[in-house]
């Protein structure tokens, strides 16, 4: 990744990728009660890109049901920013549609439809020349990204049937979170970086890119799932008969790691948004039931993804519980009998050594989010180092109340469906001036 940022990615357009000028960006940014200063912030970051403002199309949706605040919100952006991108749109989607559930897809679906009808029919813009990125509304990208991006899709030979995912870092507001918070956002961060080197394993997350004309085929973002976002993945892969990928683009965008004014809202709030993550389990039946239906993908393809989304899901709610509890449950339920056996006395030295291995990875987290840093503020000490640094001794004790835990009570709601079933959780975002 720091090999990347340093590349003028622009230039290398410049300097080889035909037909590159050709493509135009649309960027939808659903919200709904973000304040301005959160929704600003990303707007200036995308008056700020390096690519030609005349190649961006964006759309900030806001929703009915938010009321005049996300209206006001909307007026004053389109005040300062309307005029700096070849076109602006503010989209109020409708609430309580039917067969709808209230969230971030329903949304994005509703934008995406309103910018073809308003804006890409009306100017016959060819839908094969756009690519299409969904940020949430706190995503700020890098003057360089989409020349990233661009340069990522015209070295693809499969361009077109393939999503484009960038590494979420959730340091917009880094300084102001507490420690544990800061152990999280930078832990989440940590897993999507390991991901992006094992592209064949990766489903999409949060903010992505991906070909317009796909998202036209497939019918535009599920609106009665709340993991839209690993959903599109499996509706394109099943629609294209598995001919869909992930492209990493080893590439940040930078988001909002979680704070609110008291410190145990702010934990509240980290478990929410965990077990809304989680709430992706809800994508496997989707995936069975297709790969079911859909007799075209082979079954070695079939059977590779079956095993891994599962697996991935069942890690996550165990496996921190697992290495917790092995070296001493069995131990204290065992009984004399087991005391006595060669495997009780073992036990504890395998786990030792697992804790272990766990420790290397955390002093290298430790170092890692040091380095993860953005530009310091002016309070910002010497002795600030090494609380960032000491502050991951916490990182056990996160993997299991706000990793396995919130996964756990996720795929128990979904097991026992009914009124337990989650609804979209907005994450609620602020800056110190708001909190």
């Amino acid at each position: 990744m720091k090999e990347y940022l340093k590349n003028d990615w622009l230039e290398k357009l410049k300097g080889g990728e035909a037909g590159w000028q050709e493509l135009y960006h649309l960027i939808i940014l659903p919200m709904y009660n973000e304040p301005h200063e959160v929704v600003r912030e990303s707007f200036l970051t995308l008056a700020k890109s390096n690519y030609p403002k005349d190649k961006l199309i964006v759309v900030l949706a806001i929703e009915e049901r938010a009321g005049e605040k996300a209206k006001e919100v909307a007026r004053r952006i389109s005040a300062e920013f309307g005029a700096s991108f070849f076109r602006f749109l503010v989209t109020s989607h409708p609430a309580n549609l039917p067969g709808e559930l209230a969230g971030k897809g329903s949304n994005e679906t509703w934008a995406g439809k309103k910018v073809k009808e308003l804006v890409i029919d009306p100017l016959k813009l060819p839908y094969e020349k756009i690519l299409v990125s969904v940020f949430d509304v706190d995503t700020q990208v890098l003057p360089n990204y989409f020349a990233r991006l661009t340069y990522a899709y015209l070295s693809e030979t499969d361009r077109d049937q393939a999503s484009y995912q960038p590494i979420p870092l959730f340091t917009n507001n880094i300084f102001e979170t507490p420690a544990l918070a800061r152990v999280i956002a930078f832990s989440s961060t940590f897993w999507h970086m390991m991901n992006q080197s094992r592209p064949e394993r990766i489903t999409t997350f949060s903010s992505h890119s991906m070909p317009f004309k796909a998202l036209v085929e497939i019918g535009f973002w599920a609106t009665n799932h709340v993991s839209e976002d690993s959903l599109i993945f499996w509706q394109c892969y099943l629609h294209y008969n598995s001919n869909w990928r992930v492209v990493p683009l080893f590439y940040p965008v930078s988001m909002d790691a979680n704070v609110a004014p008291k410190f145990w809202q702010t934990m509240t709030n980290v478990y929410k948004q965990q077990r809304r993550w989680a709430w992706g389990v809800e994508n496997i039946p989707y995936m069975l039931y297709g790969f079911t239906e859909n007799k075209s993908i082979p079954l070695r393809k079939k059977a590779y993804w079956t095993f891994h989304i599962i697996e991935s899901f069942h890690s996550w709610a165990t496996n921190a519980l697992m290495i917790f509890a092995l070296g001493w449950l069995p131990l204290y339920f065992g009984g004399e009998e087991f005391n006595k056996t060669l495997l009780s006395y073992n036990l504890p030295q395998i786990t030792r050594f697992l804790l272990t291995l766990t420790s290397v990875g955390i002093v290298s987290s430790a170092i890692l989010a040091i380095i993860l840093l953005p530009p310091k503020p002016n309070w910002f000490r010497p002795i600030h180092y090494f609380m960032y640094l000491i502050q991951w001794i916490v990182m056990p004790a996160t993997l299991i109340i706000f990793g396995a835990m919130p996964a756990l009570e996720a795929q128990t709601r979904l097991m026992l469906g009914g009124k337990l079933r989650l609804g979209f959780w907005v994450t609620p975002k602020m800056r110190s001036k708001t909190i």
